[in-house]
């Protein structure tokens, strides 16, 4: 019994602890970046990259993701507000029927920015990939991050560790009850990710450099 109560004591003390530890990540990457992210294109400074972050298209239920929808729509303002000059679009592209890059951009044409003004990463299988393959590959020192605040928040914390000047223009998000899922994983996200930071992961892939403008 005395085992079995001191296991459980162990197993509560290990759960709080990660709480508190996840707690914790959350409020230091929030706090060090709370002055590089934008809602308004008028207050935001103007780059000459926007990095905007891939996700899908559509969801498995067949309806568009309102992440995916808001993104593209964020993408448009600041293009429109003249705060950015071109957009890389760094998404998935780990299969050949799943092009999560190529999808964006058939949209933000479709809104009018012209083709010329747009480059693909399709390398860009998750976000510190994304971050460090914009100043490696398509060699950016500053860059305006597109997405939601949440995924800003992690991607500026990467940029800021990586020695890349970075802000985030916050495109709207969605409410807790129409995606609880991604809200909880991010917890999870940014604690992997400041470990990714400490071991020094580096993208999947890098290649050959690309010039922008």
């Amino acid at each position: 019994m005395k085992k079995v109560l001191k296991l459980s004591a162990t197993l509560i003390l290990l759960f709080i602890m990660g709480v508190i530890g996840v707690l914790l990540t959350n409020v230091l990457i929030e706090r060090s970046v709370a002055d590089k992210v934008y809602n308004s294109t008028k207050d935001i400074p103007a780059n000459k990259v926007g990095l905007l972050l891939g996700t899908i298209k559509t969801l498995s239920n067949g309806n568009v993701n309102l992440y995916y929808k808001y993104r593209i729509n964020a993408a448009l303002e600041l293009y429109r507000a003249g705060k950015i000059r071109y957009v890389l679009v760094s998404g998935d592209n780990s299969r050949a029927e799943y092009d999560e890059s190529t999808t964006m951009k058939n949209d933000l044409v479709a809104g009018g920015i012209p083709e010329s003004k747009i480059f693909l990463d399709y390398a860009g299988f998750r976000t510190l990939d994304s971050v460090v393959r914009s100043k490696e590959v398509f060699g950016q020192e500053s860059i305006t991050c597109i997405s939601q605040q949440f995924h800003n928040e992690r991607a500026i914390f990467i940029a800021k560790n990586k020695g890349i000047n970075a802000i985030g223009y916050n495109a709207k998000d969605v409410s807790y009850r129409y995606d609880k899922k991604t809200k909880f994983r991010e917890k999870l996200a940014r604690i992997k990710m400041v470990l990714d930071l400490i071991v020094g992961k580096q993208p999947k892939f890098l290649g050959e450099k690309v010039l922008i403008g």
